[in-house]
């Protein structure tokens, strides 16, 4: 299929309304295989507007007279009003957008024709394999191993070909735990704790089905976890689901670990909403964000209504409690739901936040992306940003980035030029060769000149963990986020320049100060 069999006008005369802050541009519109550009007539700004068409959530047309004008509702929230010359024009222009902002094929996207000047092919892809992770673990402890038993992705297509397991378990008994987990998601190290000598696992729900099937080699594989943790340790089994939707599993299939056949483990459900409920919750809370005219009563119930904030909360709670017990009670912890996706990454990631100082860098930070997160595309990612963010917000010192590499990692993780965020799997990568044909995005963010957008000038490293508080009074609206197309941002830009700058001289001064221990004579 070619590009140009999609695109049915090539270009028109319009007018883009970009918001209530922003002035109007007019000019000459066009249409490519990825792309809407808009470019200014002589008499303006020589600047290109350009909008990668993957961006493009939901498309409105109307047309009146002898014009039209389309509405194009943006994945990263932002609303854009295009008023064009000609009904036929903007019909053609409509329907183009709608057929290239909707092709299912990745190997289509613009990832694989993006070839920025200054960055190589392969470049980056190879910052944060699971390798590199396994060496710090090795270092603490030789009860884990490195396990390639998935090289070729036959016992779980949605894990990476190396997984971190227990070494007092072979790659038969992996393959049988991956048979009574759903999708193969059997229970894997998602993170080392060296202060306690206890670990953050993951895993999908086991198959125990109505008939509470068992599965000898997944129960030895979780005893294997607490005999190589510290003498005495017990764990907890932090289930995402309300007890009565696990007991609902196990009547099609799914279910729980028995008490009797995991000695040692305790189950905790703490229910996290996932799907169409956090999906809803998410659109509400844009639509509010959305509404200019209504009353300071109508936006604070509106903001109440959608549970956006809730969500937060229960996520940063369960995160805490499987970071509490693994500091305070010494206690290897497994968090699952159904598929082990999801919510699982989500409660994973924020607990390794909380208690690990490199995860809070920009490179562990990075990794950890890597590493945990599968599914970019869905609210739950975006929910994850946003405790990040709330976490920046009652720590401004602990965290390496700031709140420019949380918008970054939100604007790319829908639509982006680089290959990170495509597929859902490392299978799915590697059948359309994603590392080998599209660029990484931290070889982009990394570049020196995107550093100063993204990296937070206060941050001084904190070896403690962090604990957020979810009290009402603690919590925000992520308005860099959420308001950022309908309210200006330029005050907190230039507050963020201003402290860059003193950063900036602060370093300078104290580099051109001589130090005690510079003018001694070294030993």
């Amino acid at each position: 299929m070619e590009f140009s069999e999609l695109i049915r006008t090539g270009q028109a005369q319009a007018e883009l309304l970009r918001g209530p802050e922003m002035p109007p541009l007019r000019g000459t519109l066009c249409v490519t295989g990825h792309h809407l550009l808009l470019s200014p007539g002589p008499q303006a700004t020589p600047d290109l507007w350009l909008l990668l068409l993957r961006s493009v959530d939901s498309i409105e047309k109307r047309v009146a007279g002898d014009a039209g004008t389309i509405t194009l509702r943006c994945k990263d929230l932002r609303v854009l009003q295009l008023d064009i010359e000609g009904v036929e024009a903007t019909l053609d222009i409509a329907r183009s957008i709608e057929a290239l902002s909707s092709l299912e094929s990745v190997i289509t996207s613009f990832p694989f024709f993006y070839r920025p000047k200054g960055l190589r092919l392969g470049e980056s892809w190879h910052f944060h394999p699971p390798e590199r992770y396994y060496k710090r673990v090795a270092r603490e402890t030789r009860a884990w191993r490195l396990s390639e038993a998935n090289e070729d992705f036959s016992l779980c297509p949605s894990y990476p070909r190396a997984v971190i397991v227990p070494r007092a378990v072979d790659d038969d008994a992996l393959a049988l735990s991956a048979r009574f987990r759903q999708g193969g998601r059997f229970p894997v190290l998602s993170y080392y704790h060296a202060p306690s000598g206890t670990v953050l696992l993951r895993s999908s729900q086991p198959l125990t089905g109505p008939q509470k099937r068992r599965c000898a080699e997944d129960e030895e594989l979780l005893q294997a976890v607490l005999a190589g943790a510290r003498p005495g340790a017990r764990g907890f089994i932090v289930d995402t689901r309300s007890a009565q939707a696990a007991k609902q599993a196990r009547m099609t299939g799914g279910g729980t670990e028995a008490k009797s056949a995991y000695p040692g483990w305790k189950r905790l459900h703490r229910p996290l909403e996932r799907g169409r409920p956090l999906q809803e919750s998410f659109v509400h809370l844009v639509e509010a964000c959305g509404d200019l005219e209504q009353s300071m009563d109508r936006w604070l119930s509106r903001l109440d209504g959608c549970r956006w904030l809730s969500h937060v909360k229960e996520a940063l709670s369960t995160a805490c409690l499987a970071a509490q017990g693994m500091e305070w009670e010494g206690a290897c912890i497994l968090v699952h739901g159904a598929e082990g996706t999801d919510s699982t990454l989500l409660v994973t990631s924020l607990a390794q936040l909380i208690l690990d100082p490199l995860s809070r860098t920009m490179a562990g930070f990075q990794e950890l992306i890597e590493r945990e997160w599968i599914q970019h595309e869905a609210p739950i990612f975006l929910l994850f940003l946003d405790c990040v963010w709330q976490l920046g917000r009652q720590f401004p010192l602990s965290l390496e980035f700031g709140e420019g590499m949380l918008l970054a990692l939100f604007d790319h993780s829908y639509s982006s030029p680089f290959g990170t965020f495509l597929c859902n799997s490392e299978k799915e990568r590697c059948l359309c060769e994603v590392r080998t044909r599209t660029h990484s995005l931290w070889s982009g963010l990394n570049q020196p000149k995107e550093q100063r957008k993204l990296r937070n000038p206060l941050y001084a490293p904190n070896p403690l963990a962090i604990w957020p508080s979810v009290e009402p009074q603690s919590l925000r609206l992520w308005q860099g986020l959420f308001l950022r197309w309908t309210h200006p941002p330029e005050p907190s830009e230039v507050a963020w320049e201003k402290v860059w700058q003193i950063a900036t001289d602060q370093e300078k001064t104290e580099g051109s100060q001589p130090t005690d221990s510079a003018s001694e004579p070294q030993p």
